[in-house]
């Protein structure tokens, strides 16, 4: 099957790129549209790519193939890159990341990533991967679920879900989208199911979260990021919701100010020094056009710093 990706803030990603770049990192390749826009502006660049879904590696080689050795593509979660990158000691002038899940895996019923159309429950991004989205349905306890439900979903009613689930697991296992959606459904007031998104939506996103660990792949690659730039190099990170967005503006914000002294004193006497420059003070959003072309935008916020 072709691998699908529309990207978000095409354009504003391009706009930040160093005029000057010879090294950039996408650590998010998807269908390899924001790397194939990436490597036509910087001309002679090299470009490493990452994904951790297969399918995306081998479509993005051959839309880059006309970009010979200039491309470098890497299978594998963004926690597995960077060690694969630092070996190799890289240093790049761009790094982008754009989070959550792409375009085609939300389209592939087989994937089990959406609720819309009846699927396998899977949600794997990387099809290797031991646990899917059924092993945690149908193993976990109900405290350890309703965890997950609650923070990694923001779901307020996540102790009546997971509840539910135990309960429903207990005369079937859960084997399908449309089985878990229908026990989420059945989980939620009346009054609560009508909103501007569908009720299952957000338990979809815990489990989902949950499976292929993406706030702890945020938080090793916050941890990393500036040691992969060079000076004056730039990191882009486009995210989808404040589970992605908060920890990157709260670190974006401690890297320009990482003084600890109390706020009361006149002068700074830790001696911590600024390591970035925050580019974009306030998160890009997409425009009228772009949401009213592809939805998944609505929600996209891109966030820019460069390093000092």
């Amino acid at each position: 099957m072709t691998f699908y990706h529309t990207p978000v803030l095409l354009n504003e990603v391009l706009s930040f790129i160093p005029k000057k770049a010879h090294c950039i990192i996408d650590f998010t390749l998807g269908g390899a549209n924001h790397a194939d826009a990436m490597l036509a502006k910087c001309d002679g660049a090299c470009l490493f790519g990452i994904d951790r879904d297969i399918a995306a590696i081998k479509a993005g080689k051959k839309r880059l193939e006309s970009y010979g050795n200039r491309t470098e593509l890497i299978h594998g979660a963004i926690s597995t890159a960077i060690n694969e990158l630092k070996t190799k000691e890289t240093q790049a002038d761009f790094i982008l990341a754009d989070l959550g899940v792409s375009s085609n895996q939300l389209q592939q019923v087989e994937r089990g990533f959406s609720f819309r159309r009846n699927g396998p429950l899977d949600m794997r991004m990387n099809t290797d991967d031991k646990e899917s989205a059924a092993d945690v349905v149908n193993r976990y306890d109900e405290l350890e679920l309703g965890r997950i439900i609650g923070k990694f979903g923001e779901e307020r009613f996540s102790r009546q879900i997971a509840k539910n689930i135990i309960r429903q697991r207990q005369i079937k296992s859960f084997s399908t989208t449309h089985e878990l959606a229908e026990c989420v459904l059945k989980s939620i007031p009346k009054k609560y199911q009508f909103g501007k998104i569908h009720p299952a939506t957000r338990t979809f996103q815990a489990i989902r979260i949950q499976v292929n660990k993406e706030i702890y792949e945020v938080e090793i690659l916050l941890n990393n990021a500036l040691d992969l730039l060079t000076s004056n190099g730039r990191l882009a990170i486009i995210s989808f919701h404040s589970l992605e967005d908060r920890p990157v503006k709260q670190r974006f914000k401690q890297w320009e100010d990482p003084c600890t002294c109390p706020k009361d004193l006149p002068v700074c006497v830790c001696g911590k020094k600024p390591l970035v420059k925050i580019l974009t003070r306030k998160a890009i959003k997409a425009g009228p056009e772009e949401m009213k072309s592809n939805i998944r935008s609505r929600s996209a916020r891109l966030r820019i710093v460069e390093k000092i």
